[in-house]
């Protein structure tokens, strides 16, 4: 038997450590099973949530405050993708790296302190915004600093977002940068240092007095975690 070239051996090896690499970078989580909301449970306002074939659907409620359906646990490096389809009078959002705290938080920013409430359920969101001026896939920290990326330069992502159908968020967090796709489409990108982990919430935003019945349905969710 001829002996086996060093050439050989180190293109094998080479293979192992790179499919190591790939084995250990990345990880799927199952965050929803599809028929109930195990693993979930209700911050802020009270807004109905309920699973049906195979969605998570928010319903609206007259006068309570933001609500969030938020994961039992945190994630801190990962990429989140989902189908969303919302009503075109309804304001909602997917928060990542998100908290709610007992005792109320400052965080100072821009050499200003801005005050977070206790049990004020806030953090970075992806914005699912239906209205004329189509900000879907913005940055928003919720219950902090507000806008960090809205799409008024990103007339591509504007349009990508489908009115009364099914659309679709690619959320990327990565160290300290976030990354969004509306629909294929790059949407906003940010650098911010804050937070490291947090909960996924899905939000169903306040709609004052209205008794309109509005909905916000979320399925398709792949998480998949991203491993140093």
């Amino acid at each position: 038997m001829k002996p086996i070239s060093c050439v050989f051996l180190r293109a094998v090896i080479a293979l192992q450590f790179l499919s190591g690499i790939l084995l250990a970078g990345e990880k799927d989580v199952e965050i929803f099973d599809g028929k109930t909301l195990k693993g979930w449970v209700q911050r802020g306002g009270k807004a109905e949530y309920r699973v049906e074939a195979g969605e998570i659907i928010g319903r609206c409620v007259p006068n309570t405050p933001n609500s969030f359906l938020c994961t039992e646990g945190d994630f801190s490096d990962f990429i989140l993708e989902l189908d969303f389809k919302v009503d075109p009078g309804l304001n909602s959002g997917v928060q990542v790296r998100s908290h709610s705290l007992e005792e109320p938080r400052t965080i100072t920013w821009k050499d200003k302190d801005v005050r977070v409430g206790p049990k004020r359920v806030h953090g970075m969101q992806v914005e699912i915004d239906p209205s004329d001026r189509a900000w879907t896939g913005g940055l928003y920290e919720e219950g902090a600093r507000g806008w960090f990326a809205n799409l008024k330069e990103n007339e591509a992502a504007q349009k990508a977002f489908h009115q009364n159908d099914w659309n679709h968020f690619k959320i990327q967090c990565r160290g300290s940068t976030y990354r969004t796709w509306l629909n294929g489409v790059p949407a906003a990108e940010l650098e911010d240092t804050l937070e490291a982990k947090g909960f996924i919430a899905l939000q169903v935003h306040g709609v004052g007095k209205s008794d309109k019945p509005r909905e916000v349905r979320f399925r398709n969710f792949h998480l998949k975690m991203l491993i140093p």
